[in-house]
Protein backbone atom coordinates (compact mmCIF):
# COMPACT_ATOMS: atom_id res chain seq x y z
CA UNK A 1 0.00 0.00 0.00
CA UNK A 2 1.28 3.45 -0.90
CA UNK A 3 1.12 6.18 1.69
CA UNK A 4 -0.43 9.30 0.12
CA UNK A 5 2.26 11.63 -1.20
CA UNK A 6 0.00 14.64 -1.42
CA UNK A 7 1.71 17.61 -2.97
CA UNK A 8 0.43 20.71 -4.76
CA UNK A 9 -0.15 20.34 -8.47
CA UNK A 10 2.85 21.88 -10.22
CA UNK A 11 4.87 21.45 -13.38
CA UNK A 12 6.82 18.46 -12.11
CA UNK A 13 6.47 16.46 -15.31
CA UNK A 14 7.03 18.52 -18.40
CA UNK A 15 5.90 17.35 -21.84
CA UNK A 16 8.05 14.64 -23.36
CA UNK A 17 8.40 13.40 -26.93
CA UNK A 18 11.19 10.83 -26.64
CA UNK A 19 10.66 7.09 -26.70
CA UNK A 20 10.37 4.92 -23.61
CA UNK A 21 11.99 1.48 -23.47
CA UNK A 22 10.08 -1.32 -21.75
CA UNK A 23 11.20 -4.84 -20.90
CA UNK A 24 8.40 -7.41 -20.72
CA UNK A 25 8.56 -11.11 -19.79
CA UNK A 26 7.05 -13.51 -22.31
CA UNK A 27 4.31 -15.44 -20.47
CA UNK A 28 3.90 -19.15 -21.17
CA UNK A 29 0.37 -18.51 -22.45
CA UNK A 30 1.74 -16.60 -25.44
CA UNK A 31 4.28 -19.18 -26.59
CA UNK A 32 3.53 -20.08 -30.19
CA UNK A 33 1.86 -16.75 -30.97
CA UNK A 34 3.05 -14.30 -33.62
CA UNK A 35 5.02 -11.38 -32.22
CA UNK A 36 2.50 -8.75 -33.35
CA UNK A 37 -0.36 -10.69 -31.75
CA UNK A 38 1.60 -11.08 -28.51
CA UNK A 39 2.36 -7.34 -28.38
CA UNK A 40 -1.32 -6.58 -28.85
CA UNK A 41 -2.21 -8.67 -25.83
CA UNK A 42 0.68 -7.54 -23.65
CA UNK A 43 0.47 -3.81 -24.37
CA UNK A 44 -3.22 -3.34 -25.12
CA UNK A 45 -2.48 -1.74 -28.52
CA UNK A 46 -3.96 -2.50 -31.94
CA UNK A 47 -2.38 -5.18 -34.13
CA UNK A 48 -1.54 -2.60 -36.81
CA UNK A 49 0.36 -0.48 -34.26
CA UNK A 50 2.13 -3.60 -33.00
CA UNK A 51 3.17 -4.39 -36.57
CA UNK A 52 4.48 -0.83 -37.02
CA UNK A 53 6.62 -1.21 -33.90
CA UNK A 54 8.14 -4.39 -35.31
CA UNK A 55 8.69 -2.93 -38.79
CA UNK A 56 10.46 0.11 -37.31
CA UNK A 57 12.95 -2.08 -35.44
CA UNK A 58 11.54 -1.09 -32.05
CA UNK A 59 11.08 -4.66 -30.76
CA UNK A 60 13.72 -7.19 -29.68
CA UNK A 61 13.28 -10.81 -28.57
CA UNK A 62 16.03 -11.74 -26.11
CA UNK A 63 18.23 -9.03 -27.61
CA UNK A 64 17.63 -9.94 -31.28
CA UNK A 65 15.48 -7.85 -33.66
CA UNK A 66 11.92 -9.17 -33.84
CA UNK A 67 9.78 -9.37 -36.97
CA UNK A 68 6.00 -9.19 -36.71
CA UNK A 69 5.60 -12.72 -38.11
CA UNK A 70 8.12 -14.31 -35.70
CA UNK A 71 6.68 -16.95 -33.39
CA UNK A 72 7.50 -16.79 -29.69
CA UNK A 73 9.19 -20.13 -29.05
CA UNK A 74 10.06 -19.98 -25.33
CA UNK A 75 9.72 -17.85 -22.20
CA UNK A 76 12.12 -14.94 -22.42
CA UNK A 77 12.09 -11.16 -22.67
CA UNK A 78 10.73 -8.59 -25.07
CA UNK A 79 12.32 -5.14 -25.22
CA UNK A 80 10.09 -2.52 -26.81
CA UNK A 81 10.85 1.12 -27.63
CA UNK A 82 7.52 2.93 -27.29
CA UNK A 83 7.08 6.39 -28.78
CA UNK A 84 5.69 8.96 -26.37
CA UNK A 85 3.85 11.37 -28.62
CA UNK A 86 2.15 14.36 -27.03
CA UNK A 87 -0.51 16.56 -28.53
CA UNK A 88 -2.17 19.53 -26.92
CA UNK A 89 -5.87 19.34 -27.91
CA UNK A 90 -7.45 22.79 -28.09
CA UNK A 91 -10.60 21.39 -26.45
CA UNK A 92 -8.79 21.11 -23.11
CA UNK A 93 -8.54 24.54 -21.54
CA UNK A 94 -5.48 24.96 -19.33
CA UNK A 95 -6.67 26.26 -15.97
CA UNK A 96 -4.94 25.91 -12.58
CA UNK A 97 -7.06 24.42 -9.79
CA UNK A 98 -6.15 25.49 -6.23
CA UNK A 99 -6.22 22.62 -3.76
CA UNK A 100 -5.73 19.84 -6.29
CA UNK A 101 -2.82 17.62 -5.23
CA UNK A 102 -0.87 14.63 -6.51
CA UNK A 103 -1.08 11.28 -4.71
CA UNK A 104 1.06 9.26 -7.14
CA UNK A 105 2.93 10.07 -10.33
CA UNK A 106 5.05 8.14 -12.85
CA UNK A 107 5.65 8.09 -16.61
CA UNK A 108 2.40 6.19 -17.32
CA UNK A 109 -0.19 7.69 -15.01
CA UNK A 110 -0.97 10.17 -12.29
CA UNK A 111 -3.38 9.74 -9.39
CA UNK A 112 -4.74 13.13 -8.38
CA UNK A 113 -6.55 14.22 -5.25
CA UNK A 114 -9.61 15.90 -6.75
CA UNK A 115 -11.22 18.67 -4.72
CA UNK A 116 -14.98 19.17 -4.62
CA UNK A 117 -16.32 21.53 -7.30
CA UNK A 118 -13.99 20.25 -10.02
CA UNK A 119 -15.19 18.21 -13.01
CA UNK A 120 -13.10 15.43 -14.52
CA UNK A 121 -13.28 17.06 -17.96
CA UNK A 122 -15.22 19.69 -19.85
CA UNK A 123 -18.79 18.96 -20.93
CA UNK A 124 -21.81 20.88 -22.29
CA UNK A 125 -23.12 23.25 -19.64
CA UNK A 126 -20.00 23.10 -17.45
CA UNK A 127 -17.76 26.16 -17.41
CA UNK A 128 -15.94 25.48 -14.14
CA UNK A 129 -12.49 24.00 -13.47
CA UNK A 130 -11.52 20.52 -14.69
CA UNK A 131 -8.93 17.91 -13.79
CA UNK A 132 -7.57 17.82 -17.33
CA UNK A 133 -7.35 21.61 -17.48
CA UNK A 134 -5.37 21.68 -14.23
CA UNK A 135 -2.96 18.98 -15.43
CA UNK A 136 -2.46 20.75 -18.74
CA UNK A 137 -1.80 24.05 -16.96
CA UNK A 138 0.88 22.32 -14.87
CA UNK A 139 2.60 20.94 -17.99
CA UNK A 140 1.61 17.30 -17.51
CA UNK A 141 1.64 14.92 -20.45
CA UNK A 142 -1.79 13.34 -20.99
CA UNK A 143 -2.64 10.32 -23.11
CA UNK A 144 -4.18 11.25 -26.46
CA UNK A 145 -6.54 8.26 -26.36
CA UNK A 146 -10.26 8.86 -25.91
CA UNK A 147 -12.55 11.66 -27.08
CA UNK A 148 -10.71 14.98 -27.42
CA UNK A 149 -12.34 16.62 -24.40
CA UNK A 150 -11.66 13.67 -22.07
CA UNK A 151 -8.34 12.27 -23.25
CA UNK A 152 -6.56 10.18 -20.65
CA UNK A 153 -9.67 9.77 -18.50
CA UNK A 154 -10.26 6.16 -17.43
CA UNK A 155 -12.54 6.98 -14.47
CA UNK A 156 -14.60 9.95 -13.36
CA UNK A 157 -15.70 11.44 -10.08
CA UNK A 158 -18.76 13.65 -9.83
CA UNK A 159 -18.19 17.39 -9.46
CA UNK A 160 -19.51 17.13 -5.90
CA UNK A 161 -17.29 14.16 -4.96
CA UNK A 162 -13.68 14.49 -3.84
CA UNK A 163 -10.82 12.01 -3.69
CA UNK A 164 -8.46 9.75 -5.64
CA UNK A 165 -8.80 9.70 -9.42
CA UNK A 166 -6.55 8.16 -12.11
CA UNK A 167 -5.50 9.99 -15.28
CA UNK A 168 -3.28 8.23 -17.82
CA UNK A 169 -0.25 9.71 -19.53
CA UNK A 170 0.75 6.95 -21.95
CA UNK A 171 -1.39 5.27 -24.60
CA UNK A 172 -0.62 1.85 -23.16
CA UNK A 173 -1.75 2.90 -19.69
CA UNK A 174 -5.02 4.23 -21.12
CA UNK A 175 -5.75 1.03 -23.03
CA UNK A 176 -4.83 -1.35 -20.20
CA UNK A 177 -6.59 0.59 -17.42
CA UNK A 178 -9.68 1.23 -19.53
CA UNK A 179 -9.96 -2.53 -19.99
CA UNK A 180 -9.31 -3.11 -16.27
CA UNK A 181 -12.17 -0.82 -15.30
CA UNK A 182 -14.42 -2.52 -17.85
CA UNK A 183 -13.47 -5.94 -16.48
CA UNK A 184 -14.03 -4.71 -12.89
CA UNK A 185 -10.53 -5.60 -11.70
CA UNK A 186 -9.93 -2.13 -10.25
CA UNK A 187 -10.80 -1.59 -6.58
CA UNK A 188 -12.79 1.62 -6.06
CA UNK A 189 -13.21 2.44 -2.36
CA UNK A 190 -15.28 5.26 -0.93
CA UNK A 191 -16.32 6.44 2.49
CA UNK A 192 -19.87 7.75 2.78
CA UNK A 193 -21.69 9.27 5.73
CA UNK A 194 -25.33 8.22 5.48
CA UNK A 195 -28.36 9.22 7.49
CA UNK A 196 -29.50 6.72 10.13
CA UNK A 197 -28.19 3.18 10.56
CA UNK A 198 -28.56 0.75 7.62
CA UNK A 199 -29.86 -2.74 8.36
CA UNK A 200 -27.99 -4.99 7.80
CA UNK A 201 -24.77 -3.25 8.85
CA UNK A 202 -22.91 -4.75 5.88
CA UNK A 203 -24.12 -6.16 2.63
CA UNK A 204 -24.54 -5.73 -1.11
CA UNK A 205 -26.98 -3.50 -2.97
CA UNK A 206 -27.83 -5.06 -6.34
CA UNK A 207 -30.28 -2.75 -8.09
CA UNK A 208 -30.33 -1.41 -11.68
CA UNK A 209 -29.75 2.31 -12.17
CA UNK A 210 -30.98 4.50 -15.02
CA UNK A 211 -32.10 8.05 -15.71
CA UNK A 212 -34.85 9.32 -13.47
CA UNK A 213 -38.18 9.12 -15.33
CA UNK A 214 -39.03 12.75 -14.43
CA UNK A 215 -35.81 14.59 -13.50
CA UNK A 216 -33.26 14.20 -16.31
CA UNK A 217 -30.29 15.34 -14.17
CA UNK A 218 -30.93 12.62 -11.59
CA UNK A 219 -30.59 8.83 -11.59
CA UNK A 220 -32.90 6.29 -10.01
CA UNK A 221 -33.32 2.59 -9.37
CA UNK A 222 -35.51 1.48 -12.26
CA UNK A 223 -36.23 -1.93 -13.79
CA UNK A 224 -34.78 -1.03 -17.19
CA UNK A 225 -31.63 0.51 -15.72
CA UNK A 226 -28.05 -0.78 -16.00
CA UNK A 227 -26.81 -3.57 -13.75
CA UNK A 228 -25.32 -1.89 -10.64
CA UNK A 229 -23.66 -3.46 -7.57
CA UNK A 230 -22.49 -1.68 -4.41
CA UNK A 231 -20.85 -3.43 -1.44
CA UNK A 232 -20.84 -1.68 1.93
CA UNK A 233 -19.76 -2.16 5.55
CA UNK A 234 -20.30 -0.08 8.68
CA UNK A 235 -17.23 1.73 10.02
CA UNK A 236 -18.72 3.97 12.73
CA UNK A 237 -22.26 4.57 14.03
CA UNK A 238 -23.24 7.98 15.46
CA UNK A 239 -26.97 7.54 16.01
CA UNK A 240 -28.37 9.93 13.43
CA UNK A 241 -25.66 9.05 10.90
CA UNK A 242 -23.31 6.18 10.01
CA UNK A 243 -19.90 6.14 8.33
CA UNK A 244 -19.78 3.42 5.69
CA UNK A 245 -16.91 1.81 3.77
CA UNK A 246 -18.16 1.36 0.20
CA UNK A 247 -16.68 -0.75 -2.61
CA UNK A 248 -18.07 -0.31 -6.10
CA UNK A 249 -18.27 -3.36 -8.31
CA UNK A 250 -19.81 -1.33 -11.12
CA UNK A 251 -19.41 2.38 -11.81
CA UNK A 252 -22.71 4.03 -12.69
CA UNK A 253 -23.35 7.75 -12.47
CA UNK A 254 -24.34 8.70 -8.88
CA UNK A 255 -24.32 4.99 -7.99
CA UNK A 256 -23.55 5.30 -4.25
CA UNK A 257 -25.94 8.21 -3.83
CA UNK A 258 -28.78 6.45 -5.63
CA UNK A 259 -28.33 3.09 -3.92
CA UNK A 260 -28.28 4.47 -0.37
CA UNK A 261 -31.22 6.77 -1.15
CA UNK A 262 -33.12 3.69 -2.32
CA UNK A 263 -32.41 2.11 1.08
CA UNK A 264 -33.92 5.23 2.72
CA UNK A 265 -30.48 6.17 4.04
CA UNK A 266 -29.38 9.05 1.76
CA UNK A 267 -25.92 10.50 2.11
CA UNK A 268 -25.70 13.32 4.65
CA UNK A 269 -25.87 16.62 2.76
CA UNK A 270 -27.21 15.04 -0.46
CA UNK A 271 -30.34 17.18 -0.80
CA UNK A 272 -30.80 16.06 -4.42
CA UNK A 273 -31.42 12.49 -3.29
CA UNK A 274 -33.57 13.13 -0.25
CA UNK A 275 -31.17 14.09 2.57
CA UNK A 276 -32.50 16.26 5.40
CA UNK A 277 -31.60 19.88 4.51
CA UNK A 278 -31.81 20.93 8.17
CA UNK A 279 -29.14 18.38 9.12
CA UNK A 280 -26.88 19.62 6.32
CA UNK A 281 -27.36 23.24 7.42
CA UNK A 282 -26.61 22.42 11.04
CA UNK A 283 -23.39 20.66 10.02
CA UNK A 284 -22.38 23.43 7.63
CA UNK A 285 -22.22 20.88 4.81
CA UNK A 286 -22.82 22.18 1.29
CA UNK A 287 -22.40 18.88 -0.59
CA UNK A 288 -22.91 15.17 -0.07
CA UNK A 289 -20.54 13.52 2.44
CA UNK A 290 -18.77 11.23 -0.01
CA UNK A 291 -15.05 10.76 -0.60
CA UNK A 292 -13.06 8.42 -2.87
CA UNK A 293 -10.60 7.23 -0.22
CA UNK A 294 -8.62 4.87 -2.40
CA UNK A 295 -8.07 3.09 -5.67
CA UNK A 296 -6.30 -0.24 -6.20
CA UNK A 297 -5.11 -1.52 -9.56
CA UNK A 298 -2.48 -3.54 -11.38
CA UNK A 299 0.06 -1.14 -12.85
CA UNK A 300 -0.43 -1.12 -16.64
CA UNK A 301 3.24 -1.70 -17.51
CA UNK A 302 4.93 -3.23 -14.46
CA UNK A 303 2.05 -5.48 -13.41
CA UNK A 304 2.66 -4.53 -9.77
CA UNK A 305 -0.45 -4.15 -7.61
CA UNK A 306 -0.83 -0.57 -6.43
CA UNK A 307 -3.05 0.95 -3.75
CA UNK A 308 -3.25 4.73 -3.48
CA UNK A 309 -5.19 6.46 -0.71
CA UNK A 310 -6.64 9.95 -0.29
CA UNK A 311 -7.12 11.67 3.09
CA UNK A 312 -10.42 13.33 4.01
CA UNK A 313 -10.68 16.98 2.95
CA UNK A 314 -11.24 19.55 5.67
CA UNK A 315 -15.01 20.00 5.26
CA UNK A 316 -15.73 16.28 5.58
CA UNK A 317 -13.23 15.83 8.41
CA UNK A 318 -14.89 18.61 10.41
CA UNK A 319 -18.29 16.92 10.12
CA UNK A 320 -16.86 13.64 11.38
CA UNK A 321 -15.16 15.37 14.30
CA UNK A 322 -18.47 16.92 15.33
CA UNK A 323 -20.17 13.54 15.36
CA UNK A 324 -17.29 11.93 17.25
CA UNK A 325 -17.26 14.67 19.87
CA UNK A 326 -20.96 14.10 20.48
CA UNK A 327 -20.33 10.38 20.95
Amino acid sequence: MLTPRLRPLAGVNSVKTESSRRSLPIPSGLIGERLDVALTRLLGISRSNAAKLCDSGSVEIDGAPGRKSDRLMHEGWLDVDLPQVQTEPDSIKAEPVPGMGILYDDEDLVVIDKPVGVAAHSSPGWSGPTVLGALKAAGYRISTSGASERQGIVQRLDVGTSGAMIVTKSEIAYSVLKRAFRNRTVEKRYHALVQGLPDPLSGTIDAPIGRHPVHAFRRAVIAEGKHSITHYELLEAFGSASLMDVNLETGRTHQIRVHFAALKHPLVGDITYGADPRMAEELGLTRQWLHAVGVGFEHPTTGKWMSVESPYPEDLQQVLERYRSRS
